[in-house]
């Protein structure tokens, strides 16, 4: 403590006159529209509201000072923010916070799920005297008990304390020393509750059945913090703080925020005043001086205040775009996905209704056009395949918009990581319709030319394509690279590439160990292109078992459904990490044969194609028996998306590459051994480098030439 110090910083709520003042000055300011019950909740927790205010005109009216109100646009719209010093332990944590969105069941899941579900936020509408439904600057969302909303500020607060390991400093202790300088922006947010609420014998409620909160927007691990050193919880600040955390007598719950602020000052200051005579850095007191009061951005109006919750959202932008490392990959990618589609809603390209649905915060049911009494599975394919196009869009404007809000360059130079990260947005804000998230990198597999193109997948049912994949090769191919690897991934089948799995084994459920196996998503999916015979009832079982509410099951070789759940183990065995083509019939082949020869001039097998090794030779033989003639037409189109994807597996093994000889550096380094390959080896490996570098150049211009002129 120090003598400049005063000697009471904890502040108590207003006088009522000059709260009343305040509130008037804001309701009648030009551009808020936030309901004056919202402004009468957080009122209490103003400090000095006296300072906000004009002296009084003619009439006796004051007015907000002109520095106070600000217009802040967003990808999504504009709103009204009002500046004020708020005392320390005010504000509620956002279970909508976008940096644990993860956490929670989805709208957007059509199975039930064991997670906590999100709370519905929809505007704050109102009659008005004419008649007419009004939205106003605020959000509104219902709960069915109270237990369930404690439950749902508590688990945010929890799933807080889980991100906050990734960051590189304390930040309570940082708010201890240094204060809070970065302020936080806070939504006003009813809550109603559907249960019935018990009467005393005067026929009195016992307790509010709706409550008025500020929720922080921005700045929900510093409301946290703050709090905690307070020793108040969000939940308390909501709902209402108990007697004894203010040291009175008694198990009730004070919901009167200007008796329990007031009170809670009152303990406080003296707590703060006893510290002169007994100096003690530990004490409560001392530990939240700094924080006693703090500045905070209010938002009190929009224009469009249907759009206000979509609007919150985005305001921090950058920070989805350019994240903080608080962010989980997956919530990373959702924050970013809506942060297109509100920017898409603000610019009339998307319709209300699709935003909500695809951002997570309604059910798939309301999606306009969705059959009814469509099943899971197709339920989940139908928004994924809406969300995947609009992250690659190919209409002219939502293509300038998208780029726009990520801060790209012109289409034509979209690259791989741009084409990446809009791939995690889109597979991060599907996996919100199952139950538990994914690596959202798993999505991280279009090839770059089509990703700069667009996708524009077929309308056909998810129900037609599965039923078609044996015996038609586009329907197949859509199932493969638009659903194959998030379907495995949501079973946990596949995942990403996460690194060196050197020594690690993994056990089937029937006891079999094996070596884990590293391969990326592209060589997965190729493994099932290479033996559609089996990949098609695969695919045919996940969709079945999302239906049904289980595991998926085993197939054969043959696509024959086995006892035994699907596991990471099976699927490497049943369809093992290779570099081989897509089976062929030896027609095909011999037309690949001699395109191949005429695109690189490489004297190429008819076992190239169809693989080495005799079990993949079999396994090649039996798909190819029961796979038709194709025509010259439908040969070009095939070997040109075989071309595709053997570029994209060549980028991939070059990026293999330089991670297995970074990590054989650090091994040897880590061994003693100041030399990690013979003088032989070594040159042996350079020298198929260079010859391949030498095969490569040949194609860049051969590929040209075969390109259609513009």
């Amino acid at each position: 403590m120090t003598d400049s110090a005063p000697a009471h910083p904890f502040p108590s709520p207003a006088p009522q006159d000059w709260q009343e003042k305040w509130i008037e000055a804001v309701v009648s300011a030009p551009g808020v529209n936030v309901p004056r019950d919202a402004l009468e909740n957080i009122a209490p927790f103003i400090v000095r509201p006296k300072d906000s205010l004009t002296d009084a005109d003619s009439d006796g009216r004051r007015r907000l000072k002109a520095n106070r109100l600000r217009t802040v646009p967003t990808d999504a719209g504009e709103m009204v923010v009002l500046v004020v010093r708020m005392n320390g332990v005010g504000g509620v944590v956002w279970e909508h916070n976008e940096r644990i969105s993860s956490t929670w069941h989805s709208a957007a899941d059509p199975a039930a799920g064991a997670r906590r579900s999100l709370t519905r936020v929809l505007p704050w509408t109102r009659t008005t005297e004419d008649g007419r439904e009004k939205a106003f600057a605020a959000l509104e969302s219902r709960a069915e008990s109270l237990g369930r909303l404690l439950g749902n500020v508590e688990q945010a607060s929890a799933a807080l304390d889980n991100r906050d390991g990734h960051r590189t400093y304390n930040l309570g202790e940082d708010l201890v020393l240094n204060g809070q300088h970065e302020p936080c922006m806070l939504v006003a947010h009813h809550f109603r509750l559907d249960e019935e609420i018990a009467e005393d014998p005067a026929g009195k409620p016992l307790r509010p059945c709706a409550y008025w909160g500020w929720m922080a927007v921005r700045g929900n691990n510093r409301t946290r913090r703050r709090q905690e050193i307070f020793d108040i919880t969000s939940a308390e600040v909501l709902t209402g703080v108990p007697f004894k955390k203010l040291g009175v007598d008694g198990d009730e719950v004070a919901v009167n925020s200007n008796y329990w602020l007031k009170t809670l000052a009152e303990v406080l200051n003296g707590e703060y005043a006893a510290l002169k005579s007994k100096p003690d850095p530990d004490a409560r007191a001392h530990r939240a001086r700094m924080i006693a009061e703090v500045e905070a951005h209010l938002v009190v109006g929009s224009p469009t205040p249907v759009r206000l919750f979509r609007i919150v959202q985005v305001s921090n932008r950058r920070d989805h775009v350019h994240p903080p490392l608080e962010f989980t990959p997956n919530d990373q990618g959702r924050a970013l996905g809506r942060s297109v589609l509100g920017a898409y809603v603000a610019h009339g390209v998307l319709d209300e209704a699709t935003a909500d649905v695809l951002s997570g915060a309604a059910p798939v049911t309301e999606l306009p056009g969705v059959p009814d009494n469509a099943s899971v599975s197709t339920l989940r394919d139908l928004r994924s395949m809406r969300l995947l196009r609009e992250f690659f869009p190919v209409e002219p404007r939502k293509r300038e918009i998208i780029r726009r809000a990520l801060s790209e360059g012109p289409p034509s130079l979209l690259s791989s990581r741009e084409a990446n990260r809009r791939a995690r947005a889109w597979s991060a804000l599907t996996s919100e319709s199952y139950p538990e998230p994914w690596n959202p990198r798993i999505a991280e597999v279009f090839p770059l030319s089509k990703a700069k193109a667009g996708f524009s997948p077929s309308e056909r049912l998810l129900e037609e394509l599965l039923a078609d994949a044996d015996k038609d090769p586009v329907a197949f191919e859509e199932l493969i690279m638009f659903r194959a690897a998030h379907w495995l991934a949501a079973y946990d089948v596949i995942d990403a590439d996460r690194g060196s799995l050197q020594g690690q084994k993994t056990v089937d459920e029937d006891g079999t160990e094996a070596e884990r196996v590293r391969r990326t998503v592209t060589n997965n999916l190729n493994a099932l292109r290479n033996n559609p015979a089996a990949a098609v009832p695969l695919l045919r079982e996940l969709a079945l078992a999302m239906d049904e509410g289980r595991k998926p099951r085993k197939v054969s070789l043959s696509g024959d459904v086995l006892d035994g759940t699907a596991s990471r183990a099976w699927f490497n065995r049943t369809f093992p990490k290779e570099t081989g083509t897509r089976p062929y019939t030896r027609r095909s082949l011999q037309r690949a044969q001699t395109v191949a020869q005429g695109i690189g001039g490489a004297s190429l097998t008819l076992d190239t194609f169809a693989g080495s090794g005799t079990d993949q030779a079999d396994r090649n033989a039996a798909s190819a028996a029961q796979a038709p003639d194709e025509t010259d037409a439908q040969a070009v189109e095939r070997l040109a998306r075989e071309l595709d994807t053997q570029i994209n597996a060549m980028a991939e093994g070059a990026t293999e590459v330089g991670e297995v000889l970074t990590e054989l550096h650090k091994r040897a380094e880590s061994a003693g051994m100041e030399y990690a390959l013979g003088r032989q080896r070594a040159d042996e490996a350079v020298l198929a480098l260079t010859r391949t570098l030498t095969r490569l150049r040949k194609w860049p211009e051969i590929i040209s030439g075969m390109g259609r002129p513009d």
